[in-house]
């Protein structure tokens, strides 16, 4: 079986409130889009073998809840960088395309991340009405994102 070219990586814990905002924009993508080109994985928490799942991709998009962003939502390009989460239970996607970058020294595809504003995370609480909104924004975001797959037209739409 051959790699899809586009992967939509969505992390995140359903349990616990607005932190399922990575985990829910893989439904919203799997109930609208064909499948054909897309890779759609789900995990709690990044992990260094996740940099193995960069291999043979042409774009590649990070999805997750952000207490930083101001706004419903912010996409940005990333770039390798080495930092000690590599050494944590969870990595930055930065990290992962560093560690991609270490073991099969060659650049990473191009990678993206799609930060959903969110505002709590306590086990058990249900998404936020702010995070229900915020997610609706993202996902047709990514919708134009995906009938466009391309790294030019995924660059244009950077909010930074």
């Amino acid at each position: 079986m051959s790699t899809k070219p586009i992967l939509i990586f969505g992390y995140g814990n359903l349990s616990r409130g607005d932190d399922a905002l990575g985990v829910l924009i893989l439904e919203h993508i799997e109930a609208r889009f064909s499948l054909e080109t897309i890779d759609l994985l789900t995990d709690f928490q990044l992990q260094i073998e996740h940099a193995l799942d960069l291999e043979n991709r042409e774009l590649v998009i990070f999805v997750d809840a952000s207490v930083k962003s101001e706004i419903a939502f912010e996409f940005t390009q990333l770039q390798p960088v080495r930092d000690l989460s590599h050494t944590t239970h969870a990595m930055t996607p930065a990290a992962i395309l560093d560690t991609y970058q270490t073991i099969k020294k060659e650049t990473p595809p191009p990678c993206f991340l799609l930060a959903i504003g969110a505002e709590s995370f306590e086990l058990g609480e249900d998404l936020g009405e702010k995070a229900k909104q915020n997610l609706a924004k993202a996902s047709k975001f990514v919708e134009t994102l995906l009938t466009v797959p391309t790294f030019a037209f995924w660059q244009s739409q950077l909010t930074q």
